[in-house]
């Protein structure tokens, strides 16, 4: 290859990798008494919709570097979900809770604070909102979801918390309110005590009044390391990343029981 050639496609890839950096950024938006919330905003040219991901554990995006590098599998996932053509936030923790537990996820002040993201996000795209949360995530989908049903199109519950011991778990939240279309997506082989695969159907049951209302429990993925009720286990549907973004962006886009 000519040399002139060689520095026209290395500035080239240089300038692609620049203008794909630019059009990620991190957003932060004021909330309840001074406090901040930031979420990682991924927008995509023509989006079909906007998901906002809520990851698991004590939350947040793992911020390092200038760019998020949790495990979680939205988290990681990121990508994928924007390649299915859609919108992407990734919610960040606010300012004066760096740790959510359950009874965050579930109060008021998460509820304000995710509204006023959305606000934000609509400012930005006009595109259906969706929320997407896995593990611990899913609590505050369901709760969120409930709260603001009229303001989104649908919500994915992936490795949903499904234990009754858990005071905060799906089943024991006032799910047969929601009307809104809802995927449960969870793997067979989900070993984690509060998100066995065999208590999902308690969620689909629960479900009286959604419009629509899917569970699919997958297999697939390899490699599982490291603790069953972590990012890199059966819980995070490691290996199959692709395939369960894929699964999840069809049924978005067209939600079938």
């Amino acid at each position: 290859m000519k040399s002139w050639v060689r520095i026209a496609v290395f500035y080239g890839l240089s300038l692609g990798l620049t203008l794909s950096w630019a059009s990620e950024s991190l957003v932060t938006v004021p909330t309840r008494d001074g406090q901040k919330i930031a979420y990682w905003w991924m927008p995509k040219e023509g989006a079909t919709a906007t998901v906002i991901l809520l990851s698991g554990g004590s939350g947040g995006i793992g911020l390092r570097y200038g760019e998020p590098r949790s495990n979680n599998f939205l988290i990681r996932s990121r990508e994928l979900f924007r390649s299915e053509g859609l919108n992407v936030a990734l919610l960040g923790n606010p300012s004066d809770m760096r740790d959510m537990d359950d009874a965050w996820r579930t109060s008021e002040a998460h509820r304000t604070d995710v509204q006023n993201v959305m606000t934000d996000i609509r400012a930005r795209s006009t595109a259906a909102m969706w929320l997407v949360g896995t593990s611990r995530g899913t609590v505050s989908a369901t709760a969120l979801a409930l709260a603001l049903q009229d303001q989104l199109s649908g919500v994915v519950l992936t490795a949903s918390i499904t234990s009754q011991s858990e005071a905060a778990a799906l089943p024991r939240q006032a799910i047969v309110q929601l009307r809104l279309p809802v995927l449960i997506y969870h793997h067979r082989q989900d070993a984690c005590r509060v998100t066995l695969a065999r208590e999902a159907d308690n969620i689909f049951q629960g479900l009286a009044q959604a419009k629509v209302k899917k569970l699919m429990v997958v297999d697939g993925g390899q490699n599982p390391t490291g603790n069953p009720c972590q990012a890199l286990h059966w819980h995070g549907f490691i290996g199959m990343e692709e395939l369960a973004v894929q699964d999840i962006a069809a049924w978005m886009r067209n939600p079938q029981p």
